[in-house]
């Protein structure tokens, strides 16, 4: 209750100002400690003020000074609160429900989409990197989680003001490449996705598990591939050429699950384009002193910290190999450059995988080396894996669950569950509402979990509509759709504010009330799972609220005060949906 909290403090304010008077004591420097905190219980008021900190200055015991509290507050605003009592070491109360019912919602109701929104990153420009497909294999369920968090956490610092450039790295190059291409070279004849009629990034990953079949038959194809390596570095037409196809294959089709899923960047980096600016990068470190050679041919970036321990000497990271190849660091070096030079940002933030920690920590180091000071505003946005109710998945083993194939298995078996409800065939498109269904369970279940947890992503589970799920919080927008199309004139009447006097119904306003608090922590903390439980809890409240609140045919300035009520809880879902890349759908 922001608005309150403030005149309240101000309220408190007044009296110790005349309790100091009286007691001759002095304020402290920078003010009155003044905090404010949320009551466990409904039943304890809207607000308390610990008095711990406050007690300390006035030389008392907290609950004897909250009893003179009380008794100020209430000689001077007691007709502004529905009570106001000391709890202990606090200042307890409850605000008249009737007077903050129109703040709150006029609130929701004038700034609409924008409700929830904050100007706690106005101004500053972040970059987001992620998804960073390889194109040897389709996109995978460990992807569509990087996706999820990426395209949300982009969302929710647009949210907060921030400028906010979406960026993709596509990993087109390196030896996992040329094992593909390897394979195709062996065994592919010449075909096509086309010409075999599978979608083309499953295609060319067919090729990848193939290679990792005859690498169990051969050892020695293992030198093939990083020979291929070394042509294509070389720029070697032959294989440049059936790199280009290959790519172009595995682009196109990745391009098509991004479409389908609700995924868009603002620029797509190629690790093809990027990585002889890192070996640039290198060399110039090289000659500057910042790296040195090897006796091997190596060059090597010394690093601040030990391998171990009880290790001599601090660590060491490749950064050019001997015969001069990169390695994965180098492009990244290079392209967080290019990226700095393209669009110089105040925050680029890295959504990849735990497993990448180490990497994360030696990239931003070397970064540092090179005299970039910008490098201390790079972050790793470390999330944890996410398998199968089976068990982990193996790309190499072809044992990953593709992107297209799992949501194509969501899409069906919401299709089966609409089409059961829907016996009267009323909805318009149920193969399109499944498909945003389907997403919406997708998203939602991966988003839920703190983005450090490691989770196990059960399909099932996700599809349920009346547990904590995308399909649920979608439900709940569609009743609420539901109701403002069967009120009709009945949402025109003046509300009745006073006659909203249970506790669903307030208990429905302050979760409203904290959303945009909600949206800000979630961007600081890069946590979509704040607005995911957020949400979860905001739809059970109302779920609550419409059970035992009679909506439609009750007084009419009750009802038009409850359809007021109904209409900013589908306001403030639309929006945090949206945040999530959860579709909304009027009907399901």
């Amino acid at each position: 209750m922001k608005i309150a909290e403030a005149v309240w403090k101000e309220r408190l304010l007044e009296c110790l100002n005349v309790l100091a008077h009286r007691r001759q004591v002095a304020p402290p420097d920078g003010g009155w400690p003044i905090v404010s905190e949320v009551p466990p219980k409904m039943e304890l008021g809207d607000l308390a003020f610990p008095l711990f900190a406050l007690a300390k200055t006035f030389r008392a015991a907290p609950n004897l000074l909250a009893k003179e509290l009380e008794t100020l507050l209430q000689e001077r605003f007691a007709s502004l609160a529905r009570f106001i009592r000391a709890e202990g070491p606090y200042v307890n109360l409850a605000l008249r429900r009737a007077e903050v019912y129109p703040q709150i919602l006029q609130k929701v109701e004038s700034e609409g989409d924008a409700y929830g929104s904050t100007s706690a990153l106005e101004g500053q420009r972040i970059m987001v990197e992620f998804s960073c497909p390889n194109t040897n294999k389709p996109l995978h369920l460990g992807h569509l989680r990087n996706n999820a968090l990426g395209e949300s956490i982009s969302r929710i610092l647009a949210y907060n003001k921030a400028v906010v450039l979406k960026v993709n790295l596509i990993n087109d190059r390196g030896v996992h490449i040329c094992k593909s291409m390897l394979a195709y070279q062996k065994e592919g004849g010449g075909q096509t996705p086309r010409s075999v009629g599978k979608k083309s990034d499953h295609y060319v990953g067919d090729w990848y598990v193939r290679y990792a079949q005859l690498a169990q038959q051969d050892p020695g194809i293992e030198q093939e591939a990083q020979e291929l390596l070394r042509r294509w570095e070389a720029g070697d037409t032959q294989v440049r050429e059936l790199w280009s196809l290959m790519n172009d294959w595995a682009i196109s089709g990745i391009e098509e699950t991004y479409r389908r899923t609700g995924i868009v960047f603002d620029k797509v980096y190629k690790e093809s384009e990027t990585y002889l600016d890192g070996k640039q990068y290198v060399l110039e470190g090289l000659n500057r002193g910042i790296f040195h050679r090897r006796e091997d041919g190596a060059i090597v970036a010394r690093l601040p910290w030990k391998e171990n321990p009880q290790a001599p000497q601090n660590a060491e990271k490749v950064l050019l190999r001997a015969d001069g190849t990169s390695i994965y660091l180098t492009q990244d070096i290079g392209t967080a450059l290019r990226r700095y030079r393209d669009w110089p940002f105040d925050r680029l933030v890295y959504v990849v995988a735990n497993e990448q920690d180490y990497h994360f920590k030696v990239l931003f180091e070397v970064l540092r080396q090179l005299g970039n000071t910008w490098a201390n505003q790079l972050y790793h946005l470390s999330y944890g894996m996410v398998n199968l109710p089976e068990g982990r998945m193996k790309s190499r083993e072809g044992t990953v669950v593709d992107a297209d194939d799992l949501l194509d298995e969501l899409a069906q078996e919401a299709l089966s569950e609409i089409r059961a409800k829907d016996r009267e065939g009323e909805l318009d498109d149920p193969d399109q509402t499944a498909e945003k269904i389907a997403l919406g369970a997708l998203n939602y279940f991966l988003l839920q979990v703190s983005p450090t947890k490691d989770m196990v992503f059960n399909p099932e589970e996700s599809l349920n509509f009346n547990g904590n799920t995308g399909p649920y919080l979608q439900y709940t927008g569609a009743r609420l759709s539901s109701l403002r199309r069967k009120a009709g004139e009945a949402s025109e009447t003046n509300p009745r504010w006073d006659l909203l006097d249970t506790d669903q119904e307030w208990a429905l306003l302050r979760e409203l009330e904290r959303f945009p608090g909600v949206v800000e922590a979630a961007a600081l903390h890069y946590d979509p799972s704040e607005v995911a439980n957020y949400l979860y809890n905001l739809a059970r409240a109302y779920s609550r609220f419409y059970h035992d609140c009679a909506i439609l045919g009750q007084e009419p300035g009750l009802t038009a005060a409850r359809l007021r009520l109904s209409g900013a809880v589908l306001q403030t879902l639309r929006n945090g949906m949206n945040l999530l890349n959860i579709p909304f759908l009027e009907a399901m």
